[in-house]
Parts: C-alpha cells; sequence; structure tokens
C-alpha cells in the first residue's frame, strides 16, 4: 500500500500566502497547504512561479506579505520551527577550506555542540549517505554528487522534522539524479521526517512524491495538487511501469496548463 502521512495534523501549514517583493513583483499569492508528518511533497512549475520563494518563506529566510504560516508543537510542545528544518540548496555550499566532518557538524557547532560530543552523530550522518569513509576528504576531492550528499548529510545532522530541497539535483547528471533519487528515498522511509522538494522535471517529481503541488506564475499561485497514490519503495519496476507513465502524462497536461496561463 502507499505510505500515508503518519497524523492527521499538520507539521506546517500555509493560510493564503502572499509575497510581495519591494520593487513590486507579487511573487506569490494566496497560496495553501498543509504539509503532513512524513509527507514527500514536490512543488513543480515554470521559472518565476513561486517555488523557491515558498521554500524560503517556509523556512524563515524571508517573511510572507500576508496570510498565516503556523507550525504544529515540536515533541517538547514549543512552538517554532529554527530546530526542526533542514534546508539543502541548489548548490552543495560547502566550506572548501573545511573537510567533510567539519562541513557536516557546522550547524551542530553554531548550536554549541563541541566536536567530541558531535563526532558520532556527524558519523551517523554520513553513514545516511554513504559517505562514512569520506569524513577526513576536503569538498575539492568529491565528485558533484558526492558533494550534494554531505550538503544532505550538513542538512539532516539536526535530525530536522522537515527537510527543504530546492532543486538539489538538477545540476547532476542523469544516473547520478536516479541514484540520488533512490537514495533519498531510502532515508527519508527510515527516518520518517517530511520533505518539501522543489523541480522542474515532472519525472522526477512523480518519482519521489506522494503529493505534487503545481503552479504557476505571474503571479506565482498553486493551480493544482495531484496524488501519486503508489507504494513505496519505489525502483527501476516503477519507472518502467504503465503506472508512472500514466501519472507523469497527468502532471504533464497540468504543468502545461501552468505554462498556457503565462502564455495568455
Amino acid at each position: 500500500m502507499a505510505n500515508p502521512p503518519d497524523s492527521a495534523a499538520p507539521l506546517v501549514s500555509l493560510r493564503n500566502v502572499g509575497k510581495r517583493f519591494a520593487n513590486g513583483t507579487l511573487a506569490l499569492q494566496g497560496m495553501s497547504l498543509d504539509c503532513g508528518t512524513h509527507d514527500f511533497i514536490s512543488f513543480l512549475g515554470p521559472s518565476g512561479c513561486g517555488k523557491s520563494t515558498a521554500l524560503r518563506l517556509i523556512a524563515g529566510l524571508t517573511r510572507a506579505s500576508s496570510g498565516e504560516l503556523a507550525w504544529s508543537a515540536t515533541p517538547s510542545g514549543q512552538q517554532g520551527a529554527e530546530r526542526d528544518l533542514g534546508f539543502v540548496f541548489q548548490e552543495p555550499t560547502l566550506m572548501p577550506w573545511a573537510k567533510v566532518f567539519d562541513n557536516v557538524w557546522l550547524p551542530l557547532k553554531i548550536a554549541g555542540m563541541g566536536r567530541d560530543e558531535a563526532a558520532p552523530i556527524v558519523a551517523q550522518a554520513l553513514e545516511m549517505v554513504g559517505l562514512s569513509r569520506f569524513a577526513d576528504v576536503y569538498p575539492r576531492e568529491l565528485s558533484g554528487g558526492m558533494k550534494m550528499r554531505v550538503s544532505i548529510a550538513r542538512a539532516l545532522v539536526t535530525r530536522p522534522r522537515l527537510l527543504l530541497m530546492d532543486e538539489p539535483f538538477a545540476a547532476l547528471d542523469e544516473m547520478t539524479r536516479i541514484k540520488l533519487n533512490n537514495d533519498l528515498l531510502a532515508i527519508w522511509r527510515e527516518h520518517r521526517f517530511s520533505v518539501i522538494f522543489v523541480t522542474h522535471s515532472v519525472y522526477e517529481s512523480v518519482y519521489l512524491s506522494n503529493r505534487i503541488v503545481v503552479m504557476a506564475a505571474r503571479p506565482g499561485r498553486v493551480i493544482d495538487e495531484i496524488r501519486i497514490d503508489e507504494p513505496y519503495p519505489r525502483g527501476e519496476s516503477f519507472r518502467t511501469s504503465t503506472r508512472y507513465n500514466a501519472h507523469c502524462t497527468a502532471v504533464s497536461q497540468s504543468l502545461h496548463g501552468a505554462l498556457h496561463d503565462i502564455d495568455h
């Protein structure tokens, strides 16, 4: 069976959220969304439709101009998201002068955790992404895919409830991208956090997600939400199935509607 969210109570809720920049650009209009526990949601749409803006709003990197963003209580009963978020950007954004261990340790170090105390937590994060043997390596010695794995490990080292990912695999070759898709799903299933994933790829969104939010531009807004009710784990048999092809066709048609909105 498909893996539904663990709870009906949303982890984070957006209610009629809008964002207008200082230059007058309306980047996001009337966006409403509930992200449940253990959801895997993809934001899909053309450039300029507000996907990354929505992600930055959820992350607290920018403030909404209108509407409301609310988080559920943490397990300790506290409101707020600071310790519940991990963010993976399109570029790995690693410190080139620091070894892999120190790059992954950084969020814990900022939070006041010493190197010795952090060591087993960092080791676990590196094991999750398959880089246990590379703790003492500098980023320049790694491939693009391995650098992205370090970035994912750094985002997960604080054990967040929600992982935000802004086109993390866009610059990678197809085979590396498929491998990282599979590994990300395996980590997500085992550790049961939620993911909001920005992508331009219909195929990637269908493969990864249980929900796809299709967005249109000018102004950025949600025009469709599509559920992918397929079981996990997903693998090559799903990628080559008629069901996968049918989902991709349906999502492509919805995306075509978003592009049509721009042209008219």
